[in-house]
């Protein structure tokens, strides 16, 4: 298929000087201390004898199938992109998707979309990487409502979490399968001279672009990908409960793992911080979890997934300046 070119994209297109990579990843190195400091506060000789106990081996497995949800992620990240027909050198590709991981704990992840500046010097347009995001975004949250469903009948505190959840992707599924709805909103901008017209015609203009990334054989594909990348992390976190000498069978722990991403998700909280961690320590409790092992296997579920992704994140972006020479991004017309 014939393919045009959008020039060269030189190493001083990228966007943040090393002064202000240098600033960000400090910042979010503070955080990460704070985060285990507060972690640890609680019950931190059950932490340290849990790590203990699941040994170097066990958390290398962990990050690994922490990894595998990572990869997975990226390659529907490609599959989005090759979709829009934009096209960006593989390994360029997978360290600015990272580096998006830098900024995980924002509320809803949305810093995240910090990729679509990074991908714009490429002829990428914000509005093709947002509507990326948001399709990853609605990808996650119906794997997610589906692993709930696995042990969820037994937790009637996770009920209206997941009716919630369930409510956001028919709400989701509304607006982007509506024609009408978004025509409207375009007309209505159109004749609007204020910014939240502008802002609206922005905003109708990305749900238009991630339509693209919701057709139906689409969606089947990415929901099998998210399913298999957030069930990588539910084996871990059933692994490192387990380890922690609890009993509990492999579908509760991937339903209290789904309820608690969820709830993080749904509290709109900086990476679901605080929420995700209270929802789960809760339903270990109601599964007849001891306390001690509750806060141990939560505590360090979420160093080797949350805060795993954040490191490679920071790593990804001091990369960022040192990958690709310049060169000629081909754009499918």
């Amino acid at each position: 298929m014939a393919t045009g070119y959008i020039g060269d994209c030189y190493m001083n297109s990228y966007p943040l000087s090393k002064k202000q990579v240098k600033a960000l990843i400090f910042s979010i190195f503070v955080a990460m201390l704070g985060y285990l400091a507060l972690s640890l506060s609680f019950e931190w000789q059950e932490v340290w004898s849990a790590y203990q106990t699941i040994g170097f081996l066990g958390i290398a497995l962990t990050l690994l199938l922490s990894l595998v949800n990572y990869v997975l992620r990226f390659i529907r990240w490609q599959i989005y992109l090759s979709i829009m027909k934009y096209f960006v050198p593989f390994r360029r590709s997978i360290v600015v998707y990272f580096a998006g991981f830098s900024l995980t704990t924002t509320p809803g992840k949305a810093g995240e979309m910090l990729r679509g500046v990074f991908l714009k010097p490429y002829g990428i347009p914000f509005t093709s990487t947002a509507a990326a995001f948001i399709s990853e975004r609605l990808s996650d949250l119906f794997a997610i409502v589906l692993l709930c469903l696995l042990g969820i009948s037994a937790y009637s505190e996770g009920v209206s979490i997941l009716l919630v959840g369930c409510g956001v992707i028919i709400c989701a599924q509304v607006v982007l399968s509506s024609v009408w709805l978004i025509s409207l909103l375009q007309n209505w901008a159109k004749q609007s001279a204020s910014k939240l017209g502008k802002a609206v015609e922005y905003f109708a203009s990305i749900i238009l672009e991630a339509k693209r990334c919701n057709v139906f054989w689409l969606q089947a594909i990415s929901l099998v990908i998210s399913l298999l990348a957030w069930s990588a992390e539910a084996y871990a976190f059933y692994l490192i409960v387990s380890w922690t000498g609890s009993d509990i069978s492999i579908t509760i722990a991937f339903s209290i793992y789904a309820v608690s991403m969820l709830a993080g998700a749904l509290s709109f909280l900086p990476g679901g911080v605080g929420s995700a961690e209270a929802v789960m320590i809760a339903l270990l409790l109601w599964a007849g979890i001891g306390e001690s092992q509750a806060i141990a296997a939560t505590v360090v579920i979420r160093l080797v997934t949350l805060w795993f992704a954040v490191i490679i994140g920071c790593l990804s972006l001091l990369q960022l300046g040192k990958v690709d020479a310049p060169q000629k991004v081909a754009v499918r017309p």
